[in-house]
């Protein structure tokens, strides 16, 4: 894990278009850790200080390949070139937000990512300091690993002069998904990239970004209990193989749910997060109160509810920010009465920026 924080600069965010009419960029490349530069390069700024944003992986349906990042909640990380540390290598100097985390850089997700950046970079003549600032709660759903990786990832690259496209960040944050939670995407590419996030493609690594339109409004009600819910855990849980109908049905809600995004359909895209019959009925009944929560929020109004990512986490969709604040209620009562959990609940907006630098000191 790590922590990170994020700075608008030349890590050239994606931005959405509001019109659907433009093609969209798929990113491409082999899953490979080689050096991109040929050249050492020299750093341009003396620290940076980077964020990357919390993400509702899966979304129902679409089990490791769709994602999106939600605005205000993230990690950050603070990097300066040190001196002290021997050059080509990273040291975990602080860690703060969480004490369950290990300093040791080799098993830290934020380290693992600054290294695989700076190999990536060809960085062999500076050592790097990383101060880790975590916003997300472990084991949460709501990408807590990966936001420390991408806000990693963002602050190395810042550091050298912004060398990498989005594809590269991803992929060397998903060297640190990898070694934690499994080799999946879909928390780690929104967290880089921003907004609703497709994986097309493992092997070679193909992103695909979703837009969803600027002028329609889209809230995240987060629910959050207090309970552990590690991620090895829940995939443990899924089964090794599905049926047919059960097959159809979810590529058919997972081929709506994209369209609704595309199309702005707010309700459709609750009515698609909804629908998943794979995955979610194996991991909801080991979140106590999960199925109760569920139905709280349709009944309040919300226009879909599932887990997000792994869970424990519950995520509900709405188009307004006041009933999102009467869902995030009711949500809460459920998992207390039903879960006998207390939880807090929170209504966010999707995050279209994804990972960026918030600060640098030019050197």
């Amino acid at each position: 894990m790590a922590i990170c924080f994020q700075f608008q600069s030349p890590l050239k965010p994606i931005n959405f278009p509001s019109s659907t009419t433009k093609k969209v960029p798929i990113f491409k490349c082999k899953a490979s850790f080689s050096t991109t530069t040929t050249t050492e390069l020299e750093p341009v700024f003396t620290s940076v200080k980077s964020f990357a944003p919390a993400t509702v992986a899966n979304l129902g349906p679409g089990f490791d390949f769709l994602g999106a990042a939600v605005d205000g909640l993230g990690d950050f990380v603070s990097l300066s070139i040190d001196p002290s540390v021997s050059p080509g290598h990273v040291t975990i100097s602080e860690i703060s937000g969480s004490s369950k985390l290990s300093p040791n850089p080799l098993f830290n997700c934020a380290g693992i990512a600054a290294i695989a950046t700076m190999k990536m970079l060809n960085v062999r003549s500076f050592g790097l300091s990383l101060k880790l600032e975590k916003g997300l709660p472990l084991g949460s759903g709501l990408g807590s690993s990966a936001a420390s990786a991408a806000a990693a990832a963002v602050a190395v690259n810042e550091l050298f002069g912004a060398k990498l496209g989005v594809d590269q960040l991803v992929l060397a944050g998903l060297e640190s998904e990898a070694k934690v939670s499994g080799y999946h995407a879909d928390n780690i590419a929104p967290a880089v990239m921003g907004g609703f996030v497709l994986i097309k493609s493992y092997d070679p690594l193909e992103l695909k970004p979703l837009i969803f339109p600027q002028n329609q409004e889209l809230f995240f009600i987060l629910v959050s209990p207090e309970f552990e819910a590690p991620t090895k855990k829940m995939r443990a849980a899924l089964p090794a193989e599905i049926g047919m109908p059960h097959h159809v049905w979810n590529c058919s809600q997972a081929g709506a749910l994209v369209a609704s995004v595309l199309e702005g359909d707010v309700v459709g895209l609750g009515k698609a997060l909804s629908s998943d019959k794979i995955v979610e009925p194996k991991r909801a009944p080991l979140i106590p109160g999960m199925e109760a929560v569920k139905k709280a929020a349709i009944k309040a109004g919300a226009f879909g509810c599932t887990i997000s990512g792994a869970g424990p986490t519950a995520v509900a969709v709405i188009d307004n920010e006041e009933e999102g604040k009467k869902i995030g209620q009711k949500m809460v009562e459920a998992f207390l009465e039903e879960g006998h959990l207390r939880s807090v609940a929170m209504v966010k907006r999707l995050d279209r920026v994804g990972a960026r630098l918030i600060e640098g000191v030019p050197r």
